[in-house]
């Protein structure tokens, strides 16, 4: 959240009641996007998810940027499923020194965290 690219997700977890969560032991890998990530969406789509009403939904799709384990990148492989919190999964593809995870490239890997590691991600992913 310091890093200051962050803020649309600082707003996001705050709306889904998750930063006491994601402040827990842990461990936990997070998935991070970044503002520009969140404004790839369709217009209107952040501003909808940040409704008291969708709140349950907005849950779903940060859960799914978090998972109950601590991977550093070298820890992931190509081909892997990663179970993340939701109870979905979401899949690793490596080709050379490009990680993505889902739809979303990993632009900053291995950011060390009190309670696990966070990857900054350029996209949302959203669960199918």
């Amino acid at each position: 959240m310091s890093a200051g690219s962050f803020t649309t997700l600082a707003k996001a977890l705050q709306a889904a009641d998750l930063v006491d969560t994601l402040k827990g032991d842990g461990p936990f890998t997070v998935f991070a996007p970044t503002d520009e990530a969140f404004a790839k969406l369709p217009k209107g789509t952040v501003e909808g998810l940040l409704k008291p009403e969708n709140k349950e939904k907005l849950k779903g799709i940060l859960t799914y940027h978090v998972a109950a384990a601590k991977a550093m990148s070298s820890d992931l492989s190509d081909g892997q499923d990663v179970k993340t919190v939701n109870g979905k999964s979401v899949k690793v593809s490596i080709d050379g020194k490009t990680v993505m995870v889902g739809d979303a490239k990993v632009v900053k890997a291995d950011i060390a965290a009190s309670n696990g590691v966070i990857h900054v991600i350029d996209a949302v992913l959203l669960p199918k």
